[in-house]
């Protein structure tokens, strides 16, 4: 499974210019963008156009055939983000968050969770059982990178295996591993170069879906270029990792 888009909604057309491109490469796949980055690092950051200009965009995909997931930052959002979006996901900041989270579980879309970079594979469980509570058990969890001294992340493989066993889906987002957080001063750096070789390791030890934020020029994204795969170079990617993914699966 493949998520992929922009960090944030840069205009309507640049939305259905980037998913058209990227399912001709990669087939059917979800598609993620922002509707609002309520946690970009200066107050003079591009934020998105907002809640409702941003879910008719993203409904608007939908209409298209493409399955859509989006963020949600506050407990009021969800409903509202329900509408236009097949999978709400709980930002890394706000995992901890029992309103937000509980509020996502009612809607009873998929809850994708992005574990925080503050929070052990074994704790994030208790954010889901939040999400659970409301009967909706249609909950991903999303690894993206931990904490390691100052703007810096690493993975911890193990992670990937402690947080299967919670019996829900686990998701690799492979490009915000390789950001460097708040490391430009007013703006989130990263490494790039390591998305393939985090991607490959990710798939390896056995992830249900990779995420990966995609742009076709990052130099020019309005939001996390620093971190963000180029869209020519998914192809390649993705076909890698299909055929670890097939090497890796159990056999009969």
């Amino acid at each position: 499974m493949l998520i992929a888009g922009p960090c944030v909604i840069e205009s309507e057309r640049h939305v259905h210019f980037l998913a058209a491109g990227i399912r001709e490469i990669a087939g059917p796949f979800i598609f993620k963008a922002s509707f609002d980055k309520a946690n970009r690092s200066s107050i003079t950051s591009y934020r998105g156009p907002g809640l409702d200009e941003g879910i008719r965009i993203l409904a608007g995909l939908r209409k298209e055939g493409y399955a859509v997931l989006t963020d949600i930052h506050e407990p009021s959002q969800a409903e509202r983000a329900a509408e236009g979006a097949d999978i709400l996901q709980i930002p890394a900041f706000l995992c901890r968050q029992t309103d937000l989270l509980i509020a996502a579980g009612r809607t009873g879309r998929i809850v994708n969770i992005k574990k925080g970079q503050f929070v052990s594979p074994h704790d994030i469980r208790n954010a889901a059982e939040k999400v659970a509570s409301t009967g909706n058990d249609n909950i991903w969890l999303t690894e993206r990178g931990s904490s390691f001294g100052y703007n810096n992340l690493v993975v911890d493989m193990r992670g990937l295996d402690i947080m299967r066993h919670f019996g829900w889906p686990v998701i690799f987002d492979a490009t915000h591993s390789v950001q460097i957080p708040g490391g430009l001063g007013n703006t989130s750096g990263g490494e790039p170069r390591f998305i393939p070789t985090l991607a490959r390791a990710a798939v390896a030890a056995g992830v249900d879906g990779v995420f990966l934020e995609v742009h076709e020029a990052p130099e020019r994204a309005l939001s996390d270029g620093a971190n963000a795969l180029r869209l020519d170079l998914l192809g390649p990617l993705w076909e890698k990792l299909k055929l670890i993914h097939a090497l890796s699966e159990p056999r009969p």
